[in-house]
């Protein structure tokens, strides 16, 4: 999930990174849906697909809706995240999702979602678990409250990843920076963009690919920053560590992966 920021939203600097994704959310009976127009910045580097990471930042978003109902006022913190697709990801038009629970328990909280094209057929899923964070007294307002990552009426206008600050810096090796615009209702750096750091990683390795299966596994928040990913690739399958550079090189996630193309 992510955090409010202060200050006018119409500044480029102060708006967060994910308000540039137009994803946005209905509450449906029980579900929660969601929606947002695919551009070509979105797109894998090199190939016409929607990122798999901009699709487990939706799933995160998506399903972290739910969890605030269940969890909140506590603040739900993701533990798991895993984005599966049955075909590469489309590259245009409208991008669905829909988020149901699979669990609701105060301590642990789980909820799917499928992903549809333009012309409703489902192209993947995705799964999250969230558990309250450790502090107490971090809270979050309900879903009455203004979406603090609403979409703008403006739309990405560079690639997703040089939008987020985030930057291959040799083969294997993504580097996230730590900014504001970036953090969760934690006040620590955004799960969905670990996912890209993780994803930036291994797609170094592999050019013209695309991730098929992506699986995180939160072990540790990322508070000072850069983050840091290295990942490594045999025979098709991505195995990555995210550390948080500044905070004594702390191991944050780890996450394994599949690719189209490979």
């Amino acid at each position: 999930m992510v955090t409010t920021m202060d200050g006018d939203a119409a500044v480029h600097e102060r708006r967060h990174v994910l308000q540039d994704l137009g994803w946005e959310i209905a509450s449906v009976g029980d579900e929660r849906h969601g929606q947002a127009t695919v551009v070509a910045e979105m797109h894998v580097p090199g190939t016409p697909h929607l990122r798999t990471s901009i699709l487990a930042v939706w799933a995160d978003v998506v399903a972290g809706y739910l969890a605030v109902d269940t969890i909140g006022p506590r603040v739900p913190v993701t533990l798991d995240l895993d984005v599966h697709l049955y075909r590469p990801a489309p590259g245009a038009g409208t991008v669905r999702g829909t988020a149901k629970i699979v669990k609701s328990g105060r301590s642990v909280f789980v909820a799917e979602v499928d992903f549809s094209d333009q012309e409703g057929e489902v192209f993947g899923f995705a799964a999250a678990s969230f558990v309250p964070a450790p502090d107490a007294t971090l809270s979050i307002t309900t879903l009455t409250s203004p979406n603090p990552v609403a979409p703008t009426k403006s739309r990405l206008t560079v690639p997703f990843a040089e939008r987020a600050g985030c930057a291959r810096v040799a083969p294997g090796v993504a580097e996230l920076t730590h900014s504001e615009e970036k953090l969760n209702a934690s006040n620590t750096v955004n799960g969905g963009l670990i996912a890209l750091a993780a994803e930036e990683a291994m797609l170094s390795l592999l050019p013209g690919a695309t991730v098929s299966s992506l699986d995180m596994r939160y072990l540790q928040p990322a508070r000072i920053g850069p983050v840091v990913a290295r990942a490594e690739v045999r025979d098709g399958l991505g195995r990555v560590q995210v550390r948080d550079e500044g905070n004594d090189n702390r191991l944050c996630v780890v996450a394994t992966s599949r690719f189209f193309g490979v």
